[in-house]
């Protein structure tokens, strides 16, 4: 893995747009990890995903993270800061995604861990329920011998709301999560860390500032956009201020 120079991180906005979440993570990093095909980026299990992609997020913007948050309680707006070593160290301990059997309903079922081309399949499904239960066909193995470990029609919702509810014991580091405490009520509470979305924000604000940093540079110098691109941060900042002055 690699971390995104400012032409990497132009082509992967662009080729973001208007694409689904779960499609733009797996653009970030086919673009990091060109040595790894666009099939094999999508089965890895979403807690592998999501530590890569923090991964390459430290390696491109650095090791803090600055977002918001509203507080439940008093819908109070407060900033934060994490960094990438505390959202690692919150994940389960044992960290691996593996299948896994679990007894459900009175059955023992083989399950996987859910990646990319499950959240792609459930990504048009009319409802949460519907999705639900997708995800629960998707995931669950036949049985050993290769026989089914049960029929479509015998998906009962019992089993779909216990499934659903186990999920995460597959892949411990699915979920990331935030300890958040707010200094208006003082509640303290546990947030998910959605890692594509944050990074994708960043992506945005970045490549809008290249953009403009692009659009100065080249007014002002005559150079092309490639040639600005490949300029360290610190020397475009130094043109930039050159301009300005």
């Amino acid at each position: 893995m690699r971390p995104l120079s400012a032409y990497d991180i132009l082509r992967v906005w662009e080729l973001g747009q208007g694409r689904h979440p779960v499609e733009r993570a797996l653009v970030c990093l086919a673009t990091a990890c060109p040595e790894l095909t666009w099939d094999e980026l999508a089965a890895l299990p979403l807690g592998q995903r999501d530590a890569e992609l923090l991964t390459l997020r430290e390696q491109t913007f650095g090791a803090a993270l600055n977002g918001f948050a509203q507080c439940p309680r008093c819908a109070e707006r407060l900033e934060f800061t994490a960094s990438a070593a505390e959202l690692r160290a919150a994940s389960a301990p044992d960290g691996g995604a593996r299948e896994r059997e679990l007894s459900i309903a009175g059955r023992v079922l083989r399950v996987r861990p859910l990646d990319s081309r499950d959240l792609a399949a459930v990504a048009d499904c009319e409802d949460v329920a519907s999705a639900r239960r997708l995800l629960v066909r998707r995931c669950v193995l036949p049985a050993g011998g290769g026989e089914q470990a049960f029929s479509h029609e015998e998906v009962s919702e019992e089993i779909v709301t216990q499934l659903a509810l186990r999920l995460a014991d597959c892949d411990p580091r699915a979920e990331m999560l935030l300890g958040l405490s707010c200094p208006a009520c003082d509640h303290r509470w546990q947030a998910v860390f959605d890692i594509e979305s944050f990074f994708w924000t960043e992506i945005c604000a970045q490549a809008q500032r290249l953009l403009r940093e692009v659009h100065t540079l080249a007014r002002a110098y005559g150079w092309r956009e490639a040639e600005i691109l490949s300029l360290s941060a610190l020397r475009r900042q130094m043109y930039l201020e050159m301009v300005s002055s």
